[in-house]
């Protein structure tokens, strides 16, 4: 079934038909438990009601986010799989008040809920949080997470935490004074508004990945990592497009930020916008070769995962009706409905230098080293 829109609603600026996309590993892979992993985290939404209605509670399961961690996490042990699908329903269920467009949602009062949400992780029993639904599933979430990660793994996942929360709260100041950022602004900070990090300490726990601090953190494995999260965000931005296309001002995503740099609407920017994703997928791909080359068998578990990270999240979009029969324009999510996408053996800019965006051209140096 296609994409679903209701008959009246505002016609796409970009259409309906996403471009074929390049992804040269993708497997489809899905993990054997994704059903018990749904069912099960359904349970644990309806234990604590995160969702105040009927309404938001099929919207929030739209999200699909049980297909999600099942699609880049294919192989992960079931019980760590389950704990991150519940924080993403968690956290989609927060970014869904971020993004909501209230005037709740200002800048301020993003840095001063995030502050307290972050404490709440490193500090459990803090009593930052308002007390109702969404604090009782954190604190639930927070508990069971100190037990399962490693002291270095949960560092990292506050961090990851941190960093998301930091790109939502740059997004929404610039938000706020009616800023669309430049391209070299917007591929910054894009990975850090997706919530690149908070995501893969959670697919290296679930995997059982453990690079040392030193090779993880390291100028190549942190570039193959960003890119990674660039191309996964890319990827989000063309998906979510129609759902997000009624918000004033426009919203902040790649297909806008181009438009923007190059004095053209989002459809005629399209083609452009997935050349630069193409063009880093291509980086991405030659790097991801080299480390597994020269990589340590835990290296290259790593940058597996990455590759299942990148072609799981375009396999769930496609078909998510978060997505796919978009709020904006649908009563309520259909099922079954998809995007239908196609893809494509080559990139559709096959140019191997790096693009003249400062920010990530050091991306390109890695290959060198």
């Amino acid at each position: 079934m296609p994409a679903v829109y209701t008959a009246n609603s505002t016609p796409s600026r970009i259409g309906w038909q996403l471009p074929p996309f390049y992804c040269p590993f993708n497997e489809r892979l899905i993990h054997p438990k994704a059903a018990e992993l749904e069912a099960r985290a359904v349970e644990w939404i309806d234990t604590f009601g995160i969702y105040p209605d009927a309404t938001e509670r099929a919207w929030g399961l739209a999200t699909h986010s049980a297909e999600f961690t099942a699609r880049i996490i294919p192989y992960g042990d079931v019980e760590p799989v389950l704990l991150f699908t519940e924080w993403n329903y968690w956290a989609n269920a927060v970014d869904d008040w971020q993004d909501s467009g209230s005037t709740a949602t200002s800048s301020a009062s993003i840095a001063d809920h995030s502050a307290r949400l972050v404490r709440s992780i490193e500090a459990p029993g803090s009593r930052m949080l308002p007390p109702g639904p969404l604090t009782l599933a954190l604190d639930d979430l927070v508990a069971r997470t100190r037990a399962v990660l490693t002291p270095f793994q949960l560092r990292r996942f506050t961090e990851g935490t941190r960093d998301w929360l930091f790109g939502a709260g740059w997004q929404t100041a610039n938000a706020e004074r009616g800023v669309m950022p430049s391209l070299n602004e917007f591929a910054a900070m894009r990975m850090s508004v997706n919530g690149t990090r908070f995501t893969l300490t959670w697919c290296d726990a679930a995997n059982g990945v453990h690079v040392p601090a030193d090779v993880l953190y390291s100028p190549q494995v942190q570039a193959l990592t960003d890119a990674a999260g660039f191309i996964v965000s890319c990827d989000n931005d063309l998906f979510s497009y129609n759902k997000e296309d009624h918000q004033d001002p426009w919203e902040q995503n790649l297909l806008n930020v181009v438009a923007q740099e190059r004095g053209c609407t989002p459809r005629e920017a399209l083609p452009h916008a997935v050349a630069l994703r193409d063009r880093v997928m291509t980086l991405f791909v030659r790097l991801r070769e080299r480390l597994r080359r020269s990589g340590d068998p835990e290296l290259c578990r790593y940058v597996d995962s990455l590759g299942h990270y990148v072609s799981g999240c375009i396999e769930w979009q496609n078909l998510a009706p978060r997505y796919t029969s978009p709020r904006n324009r649908n009563p309520l999510p259909v099922e079954g409905s998809s995007y239908d996408i196609t893809w494509r053996a080559t990139p559709s800019d096959t140019t191997v230098e790096p693009p003249p965006i400062p920010a990530i051209a050091w991306w390109w140096d890695q290959l060198e080293v």
